[in-house]
Formats: structure tokens, C-alpha cells, sequence
């Protein structure tokens, strides 16, 4: 049942708390200072607040939706007197907790009053019944810099649903966390899905806004989108190097070394390896009880992935978080990220594939649908299959990224 809204005796008392304790806001809180990185929301209330002034306001975002100094978007947004009358969540819910691909149920919030909306689960685009009495949508999610991860396909159906509303999006934009490198492959169009849904390189290099820019155009839609830009940010730094706070954006993405990795490592998620979800390093490892990691670290060619430490390492899966081998003691290969300027975690799973098919050929266990929908096709299975030369995998992308960095030129907001 849908959730009524309407500004709840809790609600109101919690403004009136808000309104007493706004002149107590440190100005460090209320405005970063200037010379740093801020993020879109900070910039929205400090700088275009004209552009939510006196209008009913929906918050698609989540835990990881804070300022500067980690104040919550819903904290900034009550405190400027915005009227904030619903919010909306996205794979693994409001406070970000729901384990990978689970369904998430409306709720209401327990601090506001305000109804949730979940995205991610009976429906994953706006209603119109969710819509109804909303003036603009603020959309703040933390994308990782993958192509793979959902945020922004919830990006691209809110701004569908906004459209047929003619109701303006305004993206919150945040730093890529890990850079403006572009590498991997381009996706097929014949391929695209909920974890690829635009023809773009696994690591596209962009933040959610750009892409957000990309999206309106590549899909023809009809949406008013406007992105509030990250002040002070050039594409070459990391999260590392804004003095952001960092959130989780998922359960198993712990931190922001793991964001890196998960730019490759995503594709074992479709073999017979775990990637460790539900154990200390998710991402960073990956394993099996039939692996043998001396082996396979033997055989890598090291010195041509820089950037990156492989390391021999036991871990135990954790249900139901890991589908593959849980409470199973497995043998992995524990990635270490050395160098974030010359990592290439395509090029390095890539290499690890291929390595592994080779030494152990009838053990990968590819899962053709799945791993060609994160892979955006099935060109990388079929090579490593064929056992082609994992650099020549590699190489043979370079084509559709280049033809691919210059189509992508009218969407960038950033040097």
C-alpha cells in the first residue's frame, strides 16, 4: 500500500528541532570552505537554492547522499527549509544495508515521517502515484565509476518517469571516486541491461552527471535535466584526493580501494569464483576451493600490470551475501592496489581469466548469459575460450574507446 503523504506530527516536530539548532550549524558544515571539493548538494544550497525556493521536492538517494562534512542531504535540505515531501531509493535501499539484488519494500523514514519509495523493487521507475504533488526531483546517488553498477539505469528511469511528468531532474553531481581514467571495453547496444545501460567502457571515467548528460541524449529523452557541478574538482583526482568523506555505496564495497577492483573483478561474479562477498575484503579477492593461487600467480605476467600486488590468501564466503561457496573455506588471490594512476582493473581481470582458463581449463565455469551482460557482449568470453592472448583482448578495445572518448565530449563538465 502506498504511503500517505502529508507532513506528520513527527515531521513537524523534527523541522522545529532543525529550525532551533540551524543557527548552531558550523560554517563549516553549513558552506565547506572555499579552495576545496564540494559536492552538488553543497553547491545547491549554497549557490542555487533558487532552483528548489517554494517547490515540493522528491530525494532520490541514500545513505551515502552527504555534504561535505557528512551531513545527510535530508539534514541539509530540512535545514535550508526546503520542502522535502518524499524520498526514493535505489539498489540496496535508503541506508544502503539490502544485500545485492534483493528487492527493497517502501517504507517510511523513522526520523521525518517521509515515505521511502523503493526503486529497486516491485518497481524500478517512479510512479505516477509517487509522483504526484513533486515540483523537481533532486537525484544524489554515490556512483563507483563502473559500468556495471545500477545507479545510474535508477538515474535513467527516474528521468523517463520525470519526462512523461514534465517534471524537471536536477543530478546532484559527486567526484568519480576513482578518476577520470576511461578504460575496458565499449558495450555492445545489442547488450544493454540494467548493468550496462548505455554503450560505454567498463570504467567510463565520468561522474553520474555526465553520464546523466549522456544518457538524455543517447536515449533520446525528453527529460529537463539539470546537473549542479562538483565545485573544484578536476577529473584526475580520486575520492582519496578531495578530502570527501567516504560511504559505503553498497555492503560490499567497504572501501575505496574496493571500488577500484570492482571495476574489474565484477565479471567473476558470472564464473565459478567468489569475489569474497560477506568477508573483509569483497572485491579485492577471489577464490575457490579448487583454486590453486601460487599456480596462477606464477603464471601472471606482473611486471605488465602495474599498479596492482597479487597475494596468495584463504577467506570464507559469508551467506547469503555470497551465492558460490558460503561457510566454505576457499584459495584466492587477494589484490593489492599500489599504484591508482597506472591500475588497470580491466586489463588485469582480463589477464586473470585467461590465466586461470589456461591452468585450469575445466574449472572457470562461465555463466555465458550473465558474464556477457556485465561484459557487454560475448567478444571477451569467446577470446578467453579461444585462448587469445589477454593483451590482445585488451588491445583489441582501443578502437571503440577512441571513437567512444570523442562522442562522449558534449557530456563532460569537467577538465
Amino acid at each position: 500500500m502506498t504511503p500517505k503523504r502529508h507532513w506528520s506530527s513527527r515531521t513537524k516536530g523534527w523541522l522545529r528541532i532543525l529550525a532551533f539548532c540551524a543557527a548552531c550549524v558550523p560554517a563549516s558544515i553549513a558552506r565547506a570552505p572555499a579552495g576545496v571539493v564540494r559536492p552538488g548538494i553543497d553547491v545547491l544550497l549554497s549557490d542555487s537554492i533558487h532552483l528548489v525556493r517554494g517547490k515540493a521536492v522528491g530525494l532520490v538517494s541514500n545513505q551515502a547522499g552527504v555534504d561535505a562534512a557528512g551531513v545527510s542531504d535530508v539534514e541539509r535540505l530540512l535545514q535550508a527549509r526546503v520542502r522535502l515531501i518524499a524520498l526514493f531509493s535505489a539498489e540496496h535501499g535508503f541506508r544502503g544495508s539490502a544485500d545485492p539484488g534483493a528487492a527493497v519494500p517502501f517504507t517510511t523514514d523513522s526520523a521525518t515521517g517521509l515515505p521511502i519509495y523503493s526503486l529497486y523493487g516491485a518497481t524500478r521507475a517512479p510512479t505516477d502515484s509517487m509522483l504526484e504533488g513533486i515540483d523537481v526531483l533532486l537525484v544524489d546517488l554515490p556512483d563507483v565509476g563502473a559500468r556495471y553498477f545500477t545507479y545510474l539505469s535508477t538515474t535513467i528511469d527516474v528521468m523517463r518517469s520525470a519526462a512523461r511528468r514534465h517534471l524537471p531532474v536536477l543530478v546532484l553531481d559527486r567526484p568519480n571516486p576513482i578518476g577520470g581514467l576511461v578504460q575496458g571495453n565499449v558495450l555492445d547496444s545489442a547488450f544493454r541491461s540494467y548493468v550496462g545501460p548505455l554503450a560505454m567502457p567498463m570504467r567510463p571515467g565520468m561522474t553520474l552527471g555526465e553520464l546523466a548528460r549522456l544518457a538524455k541524449a543517447d536515449l533520446t529523452l525528453a527529460t529537463e535535466l539539470r546537473v549542479v557541478p562538483v565545485q573544484g574538482w578536476h577529473r584526475s583526482q580520486t575520492l582519496r584526493e578531495t578530502g570527501l568523506p567516504f560511504l559505503r555505496p553498497s555492503p560490499n564495497l567497504k572501501d575505496p580501494e574496493s571500488l577500484f577492483h570492482y571495476a574489474g573483478t565484477c565479471l567473476f561474479e558470472a564464473t565459478a569464483l567468489s569475489v569474497g562477498r560477506g568477508t573483509d575484503a569483497p572485491y579485492s579477492q577471489i577464490g575457490a576451493p579448487w583454486l590453486d593461487p601460487d599456480r596462477v600467480i606464477a603464471a601472471l605476467p606482473t611486471k605488465s600490470l602495474p599498479g596492482v600486488r597479487f597475494a596468495p590468501v584463504r577467506f570464507t564466503p559469508v551467506a547469503p551475501a555470497d551465492g558460490k561457496y558460503p561457510g566454505v573455506e576457499v584459495r584466492g588471490i587477494r589484490l593489492e592496489l599500489t599504484d591508482e594512476r597506472r591500475y588497470d582493473p580491466t586489463r588485469t581481470a582480463v589477464t586473470l581469466l585467461a590465466t586461470i582458463r589456461r591452468l585450469f581449463p575445466d574449472s572457470l565455469g562461465f555463466r555465458a548469459a550473465g558474464f556477457d551482460r556485465l561484459a557487454g557482449g560475448p567478444a571477451i568470453r569467446e577470446a578467453v575460450l579461444a585462448g587469445t592472448n589477454p593483451f590482445a583482448i585488451a588491445d583489441s578495445w582501443r578502437a571503440a574507446r577512441a571513437q567512444w572518448l570523442r562522442h562522449r565530449q558534449f557530456a563532460l563538465l569537467y577538465r
